[in-house]
């Protein structure tokens, strides 16, 4: 039995879960997410719970049971509390600003590069070197913060470019000078 999947998922005050036959929906305060599932895995809601079940003893089976489980407790923390993601910009010329639709980057390129703001996110500034990514969706707010720091991934010498807010870098030492 999968450790993660046997546990039930808490369904919060003001939060409803609505099982079709192919896809779970999760409706709360924040907004609606909508998950299509395998047939391999059973939902049953109840009491303020809910429980994911598989149907059978199969490799597949066992692997999507915890996956769905998971999957499910983070579109009810989604559509509660939200999730957020802060990068860190370093480096000397280096910075953000939040537009309207999107966020200009000045990373050291010859051009400011344009990202758009997906929809259903909300991509803010806090000062030049601090962007913050939240929304509902964990998988759309990972995604956007990968992208982003793609651009400019931070490099080991001077540790200069686009990090997470929690991502330690490891340095390098640099050439050793001839003496």
């Amino acid at each position: 039995m999968s450790r993660i999947g046997k546990l039930p998922v808490t369904i919060p005050q003001g939060v409803s879960v609505t099982v079709d036959k192919t896809q779970v929906t999760v409706e709360g305060p924040k907004g609606t997410l909508t998950q299509s599932f395998v047939p391999l895995v059973e939902f049953a809601v109840e009491d303020g719970t809910c429980v994911v079940t598989r149907k059978n003893d199969s490799k597949k089976a066992r692997s999507f049971h915890g996956l769905y489980r998971k999957l499910l407790e983070n579109m009810v923390v989604g559509v509660t509390q939200g999730f957020t993601r802060t990068l860190l910009i370093t480096g000397v010329g280096y910075r953000a600003e939040a537009q309207a639709d999107s966020v200009v980057l000045n990373l050291g390129y010859s051009m400011p590069i344009e990202y758009p703001v997906p929809e259903g996110l909300s991509i803010t500034t806090e000062g030049p070197n601090k962007i913050t990514i939240s929304g509902i969706s964990r998988e759309k707010v990972g995604q956007a913060a990968a992208e982003i720091r793609s651009l400019r991934p931070p490099e080991p010498y001077k540790g200069k470019g686009v990090k997470y807010e929690d991502e330690t870098v490891v340095r390098k030492v640099g050439k050793a000078g001839i003496k």
